[in-house]
């Protein structure tokens, strides 16, 4: 445990910041779900790193809005990918220690994830504003359902049971524009406020995950960054923590005694 809290500078302070906070935001990225031996898409273990697809294309071309539309056969390829990494995985101590501390105080999280994690560890206000993979609708006809995994899908892309036309997950494909129902959340719990603000896993290059954590300094809340790595907010938290997040906010559950 010294070995990690020499990691952990300043963990006192977030522990009593915690114990008076009235709520808390987590905002989180690929790199919570490392723990659970997801890949992220690329870097260092990446799933798809700076390689083309089978058809030629970059993987940001394939997971597009526009090929969707006109090759759905191609989007769903690599969405099963995705899935096939998650199925094998579960929520790690990282996502169990945010669902956890539900008990002490109100927590939201917003996260960039498709893997509904949060959710199977038990958080309740998750905002996923990129989607879940496993909740799928039909763009023509509006019938919507939600599937445990994939294993069930007998044909890609799985026709609709209403109109026959094809089903697709409801995540945010590139090129495609957030869900107006999670942006409005998003926007009610910045104006709310919150006392702590972790940015976990993330490199925040997307300015509607950046802006939370930087706001942070101008409303008085404690912002920490759990990430090995830098990133675009590192320079606006208050404490930067350079370790994985399962490590991190399993030692700081410890602390609160949780």
């Amino acid at each position: 445990m010294d070995s990690v809290n020499t990691e952990l500078a300043g963990l006192e302070q977030v522990i009593k910041r915690l114990q008076q906070a009235k709520r808390v935001l987590f905002i989180t990225g690929a790199g919570i779900s490392a723990d659970s031996g997801l890949p992220t898409y690329r870097g260092i273990g990446g799933l798809y790193n700076d390689q083309h697809t089978d058809e030629g294309m970059p993987i940001e071309v394939a997971l597009s809005g526009e090929v969707m539309r006109r090759t759905p056969g191609v989007t769903w390829k690599y969405l099963a990918q995705i899935e096939a990494a998650c199925r094998a995985a579960r929520p790690n101590a990282a996502h169990e220690a945010i669902a956890h501390l539900q008990q002490h105080c109100p927590v939201t999280v917003l996260t960039q994830n498709i893997d509904g994690f949060h959710h199977r560890a038990g958080s309740e206000d998750v905002i996923e504003i990129h989607g879940n993979l496993f909740d799928l609708y039909c763009p023509r006809c509006g019938h919507e359902e939600t599937v445990a995994d994939y294993s069930g899908l007998t044909e890609l892309p799985p026709p609709c049971p209403q109109c026959s036309h094809w089903l697709r997950p409801r995540v945010v494909l590139f090129n495609e524009m957030l869900p107006e129902k999670a942006l409005a959340h998003l926007y009610a719990t910045t104006e709310e406020g919150y006392d702590v603000v972790f940015s976990i896993g993330t490199t925040s290059v997307f300015p509607y995950i950046a802006h939370p954590f930087v706001r942070a300094r101008h409303i008085g809340a404690l912002s920490v960054e759990i990430n090995p790595a830098e990133t675009q907010v590192s320079d606006s938290a208050h404490l930067r923590w350079r370790c994985g997040a399962a490590t991190a906010l399993t030692c700081l559950m410890t602390g609160l005694k949780m």
